[in-house]
Formats: structure tokens, C-alpha cells, sequence
């Protein structure tokens, strides 16, 4: 068991090598960009750090208050990535949140969601999708690695064919539009928040945030990974952004590959730990996408 163990590690390692430039579309080293170039905080504004002229932003959260930045644009497709690093210590009920997000009602939204846990036992990442302002899509992961200790990439891909989830460009969660089922359509902002979710997040809100640890850290790095379609200014309607134009609504960003199904597999096998569609007490009948 332990060489299995080892073994599936080692497998997600080499997909990690094999794939980084396949995922960005072979486009190569993204021209440098600052925080303040591409995001504007939207709450909690001394509650946010800039350091190393701007190429790194640390989310404060206290008792008088969490944090959060979005994207200056808005954006109707595209890969979107951050690179994130979660607070650390007894973090239990404090939540770390990249996402995109329609504004107004009835909200579209993609959600990475990290639960904060105590004494030392393992992080859960959530992830979420929100059509006309239904959720309860989620799923959740252990993941192959302490999210706490370093930097990792965390990526969504929307484009008109579906959504993928990635973890270091390895794609854990695809959610396919296809044919009755309900799919995020509206303009959406990049958005990160470090808030208070005890009343949900930690085994079910039982755990809540011992402010005696607190302030609370989270740290985002690379504020160049946004390829999207900019709809600022532009009507509310995103159909121009599913333009093939754009490379990724290209081909091979419509479907998996042979070996990008095969790692997706491996990763919802052994580290996925709770799906909404196999939940029957929150769906008798699970919803059309399940299927």
C-alpha cells in the first residue's frame, strides 16, 4: 500500500512537468505583471499587504476583519490562475477563496474554496459552481500536498464547452455543458477573499476560529495568470467570447485528452472525498449534469 501510495505521488509529480506549458497553451513566459496592473482590492483594505513591488499580496484576517482584491476587468471566458500558499497554524473555520463571480442577482460563480482545520490535520479544498444562483455543487479533496507549506497553482477554465478545475495544471473536477444542464453564462471578475466561514467550513461549523491565532495569512502570487475575454464596456451578453479566435475555446480545450482523462481519474479516485452527486441525502435524484 505504501508503494501505491508513493507511486501515485510520484505519477502526479511527473503530470505536473509534462503538462505546464500544454495547459498555457505553449504561449511561453508571461510578461511581468504587478498587482496593482490587474486587480484592485475590493474590501478590507488595510487588511491587504503588497510586498516585493507588488509581486505578492498577503490577505490579513482578524477579528475586525477578513480581505479581499478582484480584477479590474471583467471577462465572459478564459483560464484564469493564481498561485496561493493558505494560512497555516489552527486555522479551523477560516476560509481561503479564489474564484470568478458575476455581480447582481441570481449570480454565476467558479469557486476554489480552501477549509481551514486544526492541530495539524489536512486542509479541504472545495470547489463550486453556481448557475442563475444555484449551488450546492460541491466537491471536496485531500490533496497530494500541504497547501500550507508552499506556493501551488490553482487554475479555471470556462469556455463554452466546459469548466475544468486545476491544481497544479492537473484538472481534478470538469463540469461539461451540455444539454439541459444549467451552466455559468453572465460576465464574471476574478476574485480572492480570507474570510470567517466558521459557521459552515470546519467539520460541519462544530470547529470554530480560535482568534487567539489569529491574524490569519493567505498569500497569492503570479497576477499575470489572466487569459480572458475582457467584456468590459461591452453588452452583458458573453457569446462573443466563444469565439475559436480565443485559444481557449480551441479544440483541445473542449474535451480532456487521453492522458490529461487518465490524471483526472487518478486524482478523483484517490483524493476526491465528497461528491454532491453521489450525496443522497441532499438529492434523491441527482441533478441532470451527475449524469
Amino acid at each position: 500500500m505504501e508503494y501505491m501510495r508513493i507511486f501515485g505521488v510520484f505519477l502526479v509529480a511527473l503530470w505536473i512537468i509534462v503538462v505546464d506549458a500544454r495547459v498555457l497553451g505553449g504561449r511561453g513566459i508571461e510578461k511581468y505583471v504587478t498587482f496593482g496592473q490587474t486587480y484592485v482590492v475590493k474590501w478590507g483594505q488595510s487588511h491587504v499587504s503588497a510586498i516585493h513591488s507588488g509581486k505578492e499580496v498577503d490577505l490579513y484576517m482578524d477579528p475586525s476583519s477578513g480581505a479581499g482584491f478582484e480584477s479590474k476587468n471583467t471577462y465572459g471566458s478564459g483560464l484564469f490562475q493564481m498561485r496561493i500558499k493558505v494560512p497555516g497554524g489552527n486555522s479551523g473555520g477560516v476560509v481561503t477563496a479564489f474564484y470568478l463571480t458575476s455581480k447582481g442577482g441570481s449570480q454565476d460563480e467558479i469557486d476554489f474554496e480552501f477549509l481551514g482545520n486544526n492541530d495539524g490535520k489536512p486542509i479541504t479544498l472545495q470547489t463550486n459552481v453556481f448557475a442563475n444562483g444555484e449551488g450546492n455543487r460541491e466537491e471536496r479533496f485531500q490533496l497530494w500536498f500541504n497547501p500550507i507549506k508552499h506556493y501551488h497553482t490553482y487554475g479555471i477554465l470556462w469556455n463554452p464547452y466546459q469548466i475544468v478545475f486545476y491544481v497544479d495544471n492537473i484538472p481534478i473536477r470538469v463540469y461539461k455543458n451540455e444539454k439541459g444542464v444549467s451552466y455559468p453564462s453572465k460576465p464574471m471578475q476574478v476574485e480572492t477573499s480570507l474570510w470567517n466561514g466558521d459557521a459552515w467550513a470546519t467539520d460541519g461549523g462544530q470547529t470554530k476560529i480560535n482568534w487567539s491565532y489569529s491574524p490569519f495569512i493567505a498569500h497569492f502570487q503570479d497576477f499575470s495568470g489572466l487569459s480572458g475575454c475582457y467584456i468590459d464596456g461591452r453588452s452583458n451578453n458573453v457569446a462573443a467570447c466563444g469565439s475559436s479566435n480565443y485559444w481557449w475555446n480551441a479544440g483541445k480545450y473542449q474535451r480532456l485528452s487521453g492522458y490529461e482523462q487518465k490524471m483526472y481519474e487518478h486524482v478523483r479516485n484517490k483524493y476526491m472525498n465528497y461528491d454532491y452527486c453521489t450525496d443522497r441525502s441532499k438529492y434523491q435524484v441527482p441533478p441532470r449534469e451527475c449524469y
